[in-house]
């Protein structure tokens, strides 16, 4: 996972030339939830990688499908089984661009706009989602919620237990950033 992370942080320095324009997150929470009338679906993983570049906007997240814990051991299951196929497709990845970046080098809170490409279960999507971040002497951090279409990425649900979980999920990205290394 290291060497993910100063991979694609040597990517955003080489590009940008700078390497105080560059930070990275090991820990990135990433937690999505479906409800429906029969049952609410959440599932957390605090094992996201990601990266932002504060002069050219580029931003970048990255987490192992199989890492998402469930409250019922038998969701985690079907989810890494039968919907997300996490043997087939084990990374779920998002690479965008804020736009219009604003001066992130200045403490304070900016709401953003950032359009990129997730790459999910073997489907990309481009998506323009609303994000906040958050910048305190000096450190970046991020928030995002935004809905995924389950169809959009070609995750099939069983016409069995259709009722039980939601066409769309929400998804809730966190990540504290510090000085890539």
């Amino acid at each position: 996972m290291k060497q993910i992370i100063t991979m694609f942080a040597g990517l955003f320095l080489a590009h940008a030339g700078f390497a105080q324009d560059v930070f990275t997150c090991r820990n990135t929470a990433l937690s999505f939830f479906s409800a429906t009338p029969v049952e609410d679906i959440d599932a957390t993983s605090d094992k996201g990688v990601s990266a932002i570049n504060l002069k050219t906007g580029e931003v970048y997240f990255k987490v192992a499908v199989n890492t998402f814990k469930f409250k019922k051991q038998l969701m985690e299951e079907h989810f890494n089984e039968n919907y997300l196929e996490s043997d087939k497709y084990p990374h779920a990845v998002f690479k965008g661009k804020l736009v219009s970046p604003p001066d992130l080098h200045k403490d304070g809170t900016y709401e953003v706009l950032v359009d990129g490409t997730l790459s999910l279960h073997g489907v990309d999507k481009t998506y323009r989602e609303k994000a906040t971040i958050i910048v305190k002497d000096g450190k970046p951090a991020a928030n995002a919620r935004f809905n995924v279409k389950l169809a959009d990425h070609h995750i099939k649900i069983p016409t069995l237990v259709i009722k039980n979980i939601a066409e769309v999920v929400e998804v809730t990205v966190k990540a504290a950033y510090t000085i890539a290394s």
